[in-house]
């Protein structure tokens, strides 16, 4: 490092260094639990997450405080953390409400969806097609490109859903159902078409069909279900 970018990062504020090192550790073991490097009900020590990742104690801490409040992490007094656990009844209460949400601000959407809207979802689904391709010869290699372009793409299709909530409300099912969705596409247990799933409900979204397009879009988030009620059968 010369001295100029030495003087350089000598001006940055303690509390914004420190900001960006949490911002680090949040989002290195937030990646390392959601791809199963660091597996459902994992001790998470401080020392061996220093090893491992060379962040501070204080700067673990409150990375790991951050994705309790995800319910990625569970924290116990006395006990410390674990990476959370994954279950059959946590995946169907959380596809059951997800189903719930994502199919009202569907129909919102494709109700008030202008010709903008179908842009978005025609650029989306186009994305998310390519990608869907290479996942098919590479599971494991694209699953962080997958969830980058489906997340895009169911987005798109209640992006012109007026309501807020919804929005925000969605935004938090999708994202806690994120680890169950990586563990099926790449198990083999079952054989399943995830994009033929998502050219059913463009299409149907597309044609302004608002009844079939959720009725499809329910089957695709509760396929994930299926798929993993065999998964976990098969590891007993």
């Amino acid at each position: 490092m010369d001295i100029n970018m030495k003087t350089e990062f000598a001006r940055i504020p303690k509390a914004a260094v420190a900001r960006s090192l949490v911002e680090a550790a949040y989002e290195t073991i937030r990646h390392e639990i959601l791809n199963g490097a660091l597996a459902p009900g994992t001790k998470l020590r401080f020392e061996m997450l220093q090893k491992r990742y060379s962040f501070g104690a204080s700067t673990l801490r409150e990375a790991l405080t951050r994705l309790v409040g995800e319910a990625l992490v569970t924290s116990e007094e006395q006990k410390g953390f674990r990476v959370a656990p994954v279950s059959l009844e946590d995946l169907a209460d959380l596809t059951r409400t997800r189903v719930f949400i994502e199919k009202e601000a569907l129909r919102e959407s494709i109700e008030a969806g202008d010709d903008a809207w179908e842009g978005r979802l025609v650029a989306a689904y186009h994305r998310l097609s390519k990608t869907e391709a290479k996942l098919r010869a590479e599971p494991e290699l694209q699953r962080d490109e997958f969830e980058i372009r489906n997340r895009e793409f169911h987005e798109a299709l209640i992006s012109a859903c007026p309501s807020r909530w919804l929005h925000h409300l969605y935004a938090i099912l999708f994202q806690q159902s994120e680890r169950y969705r990586r563990i099926s596409l790449v198990n083999r247990v079952v054989s399943r078409d995830v994009h033929a799933e998502h050219q059913a409900v463009f299409e149907a979204a597309l044609a302004r069909d608002v009844n079939l397009a959720c009725r499809v879009a329910g089957e695709h988030i509760e396929r994930t279900l299926t798929v993993m009620s065999k998964v976990l059968a098969s590891e007993e």
